[in-house]
Formats: structure tokens, C-alpha cells, sequence
């Protein structure tokens, strides 16, 4: 699902947000391209220490957006691109997942879990 190019901005840091949206209010809050982990099934795991309102919203309403970028990596005419993500989420508090996690992010609570089911090119 995702391209060599979305794949290659990860490898450069830059800020992701993530927007979810309950009660008609959107919330958004911001992590680090080198948070992200890529499962081998497509999901994407991301560490979480605060993401209170993120954990309500998505408790009335899984759907979320991602935008992340980096101005390292050639776009489509400019230097620097940018992808759009859509798909549900969850928060995990124990399990396999939550534990590899925890290993590599020691900081981490919960860990936000992404289901893509769009990704693309905006920049």
C-alpha cells in the first residue's frame, strides 16, 4: 500500500499530524515522521504519552487523517513532499504490538494504531 516515496520521507524527519473529529470539533496534535512504524500488514503504529483528546474522539469516531512531509525528499517539481493518509484508529495497551513498541519507545502509555486506507501524493 504504501510507495517507495511515502516510505523515503519517513526516513527524514518532519511532523505528522494527526486530526480526528467528534461532536462536530476537529482536534488536532503532532508527532515526528520517526515515530511511525510500518507493520508488515500496513499498519501504522505510533507512539502515544498524551493524545487525551485523541483517545476521546476516537472513542465516538475512529476515522482519522494524517499529513506528514519532508522538505528532504523530491516531490513532483519542488523539493520537498507531502502525503495525505486516511483510515481508523485505536489506542492499545498491552498485546505483541504494544510491547515492541514500548522496547523502542520507552516514553510511551498506549500506542495510537493506524489502519490506512488511503494514502496519497500531495506534494
Amino acid at each position: 500500500m504504501f510507495s517507495e516515496k511515502f516510505l523515503e520521507v519517513l526516513n527524514h524527519e518532519g511532523v505528522v499530524s494527526i486530526v480526528t473529529c467528534a461532536d462536530n470539533e476537529a482536534h488536532v496534535v503532532n508527532t515526528w515522521n520517526s515515530y511511525l512504524v510500518i507493520t508488515e500488514d500496513n499498519r501504522i503504529l505510533i507512539p502515544a504519552a498524551a493524545m487525551i483528546h485523541t483517545e476521546n474522539n476516537i472513542k465516538s469516531n475512529p476515522k482519522v487523517r494524517l499529513t506528514l512531509g519532508s522538505k528532504e525528499v523530491m516531490g513532483y517539481q519542488y523539493m520537498g513532499t507531502g502525503f495525505l493518509l486516511e483510515g481508523t484508529a485505536k489506542f492499545l495497551k498491552e498485546g505483541e504490538d504494544f510491547g515492541r513498541m514500548k522496547e523502542k519507545f520507552p516514553f510511551l502509555t498506549r500506542v495510537l494504531e493506524i489502519t490506512v486506507e488511503a494514502c496519497k501524493q500531495t506534494l
